[in-house]
């Protein structure tokens, strides 16, 4: 993509990410002292487990590299948004899905551009490696993550009536930007997007369930029962596809980078409404509103 679309694929997520400030209070990063056991499991399934997840599929699988390193700066961007709505939407905890969301989302800003420089190093054919500067890359994460969560949060302290109202709308555009990001990486990868999606497919679709059941019994092992392991198991599995996208291709300038993670946006939306549906039907055999 060119420099325009770069910039433009920025921008929505900054402005995504001023969305999920929106929805944000001090209270929500308050709550690892309430819930210290929940973070606690929930932050090492997304910031450790889920990458190592990522790897070993990618090399469990026969597939091209460029799908490889997709995988990987998948697992590197764990939670966003849609992880917070489908936790809402499954009758979940959704205050300790937005803790989780809003914790993992700083702390990747410091081990993304590690575990992408990794997985370049790895599977990258020799002569095409591109390594991520990994100072620069950390400002340039913070820059369109952090700052317009701040602002976000800031403008929820002081308009609260406003950010409320605007919970909807930005969700929505979200959305409809993430799907025409995916029609643009398709459009653009065409001659090979049917068997990059036949590689990717299985490999994003076998990290989203295997990250999710491992977040639910990970939870119950620690025994974290109910609504807050239905969360962790969501905040495992439902990965910051928009987050990844952006990264290959504004980072890495490689929109084939962004194939998985663009395919994986696609299998999110079927597991996340798997999962809606049983945690509806959880919440009325219990009599739960």
């Amino acid at each position: 993509m060119d420099n325009v679309s770069a910039i433009v694929l920025a921008s929505a997520l900054a402005i995504i990410m001023l969305g999920m400030g929106l929805s944000l209070v001090a209270d929500d990063f308050k709550r690892i002292l309430v819930y210290p056991k929940a973070i606690l499991v929930g932050l090492t399934n997304q910031i450790i487990i889920l990458p190592l997840i990522g790897f070993l599929l990618a090399i469990a699988f026969p597939i091209k590299p460029e799908i490889s390193i997709g995988i990987m700066i998948l697992a590197a961007c764990p939670g966003g948004p849609t992880s917070n709505l489908i936790a809402h939407l499954a009758k979940g905890d959704t205050a300790l899905s937005v803790t989780l969301t809003s914790l993992s989302s700083f702390i990747t800003i410091l081990t993304i551009p590690f575990i992408i420089n990794f997985a370049l190093k790895y599977f990258a054919e020799e002569g095409t490696i591109v390594r991520l500067n990994v100072p620069e890359t950390i400002l340039r994460i913070f820059l369109i993550i952090v700052v317009p969560v701040t602002i976000g949060m800031i403008i929820r302290k002081y308009k609260e009536g406003f950010a409320i109202r605007m919970g909807k709308p930005v969700r929505t555009a979200s959305g409809i930007v993430l799907g025409l990001i995916i029609i643009g990486i398709v459009l653009k990868e065409k001659a090979n997007f049917v068997s990059y999606f036949q590689q990717a497919g299985i490999v994003a679709l076998l990290l989203n369930v295997s990250t999710m059941v491992i977040g639910y019994y990970s939870a119950r092992l620690f025994r974290i029962v109910d609504k807050r392991a239905l969360s962790i198991s969501i905040e495992s599995g439902i990965q910051n596809g928009t987050l990844a996208i952006t990264i290959a291709v504004v980072l890495l300038h490689s929109t084939t980078y962004a194939i998985a993670p663009a395919v994986y946006s696609l299998i999110m939306f079927g597991t996340g409404g798997i999962f809606i549906y049983l945690g509806l039907r959880r919440a009325k055999s219990r009599g739960e509103s």
